[in-house]
């Protein structure tokens, strides 16, 4: 046949079964990672994941870039979550504040604290594979706290980062610690922590309203 008209062919996709064995190490490292923090073992990550440790391998050349898509994983669940709450928003701006609730507490169950202590040096937050996630979800998660505001029923005086505190400091505890029955009060002091980001505020705030900027800075 000659190549000049040959079809062009299209990449090989990856079988179903490939696509679930991804997953299943994704979801995998991403317990094990709250669990234990980032540097448990790939060989135990295979064996909670149910696959060889051949396999892991075979998806991920090495561990930062299987960390690399764990953070994807959990932003990308995170932006759905606020995208959700927009649309709630959206349909009813009295209820702005309620879908601010909503969202922080299903964020905290997607472990988004667990993040932080990956993000420790060596690891590139800046990374091509990031960039669009984090984007996202940080536009997401603003475009909420907006509407709240907007509606009138969030306080004036608090900014993106020190929601994202919250959820980093109380949506977790640090990996390896010895206080598994901490995660049942987590919810509790979510909605205290939540009670008082309503307005009208009862209270001045000392120092400044934390930016996204603020956490950046190394």
């Amino acid at each position: 046949m000659d190549t000049a008209t040959a079809p062009t062919r299209r990449a090989a996709r990856p079988r179903a079964d490939a696509l679930r064995n991804r997953e299943r190490i994704v979801a995998a490292a991403r317990e094990m990672f709250v669990e234990y923090g980032p540097d448990v073992p790939l060989d135990e990550v295979a064996r909670r994941a149910g696959v060889g440790n051949a396999t892991v391998y075979r998806h991920f050349a090495d561990r930062d870039e299987l960390v690399r898509h764990v953070v994807r994983y959990v932003t990308g669940r995170v932006a759905d979550l606020a995208e959700q709450g927009i649309a709630t928003a959206d349909a009813d701006k009295d209820a702005a504040f309620t879908a601010l609730r909503t969202f922080v507490h299903a964020a905290a169950d997607e472990r988004i604290g667990a993040l932080c202590p990956m993000l420790q040096s060596g690891f590139d937050p800046d990374h091509p594979d990031l960039i669009d996630a984090r984007e996202r979800m940080e536009r997401s998660i603003e475009g909420l706290v907006d509407r709240a505001r907007a509606a009138g029923q969030l306080r004036t005086d608090i900014a993106l980062g020190d929601l994202m505190i919250a959820l980093s400091q109380l949506g977790r505890p640090l990996p390896g610690t010895p206080c598994p029955n901490m995660d049942r009060f987590v919810h509790r002091h979510l909605q205290l922590f939540l009670d008082g980001l309503m307005a009208p505020a009862r209270s001045e705030l000392p120092g400044e309203a934390a930016t996204l900027e603020d956490l950046r800075q190394r």
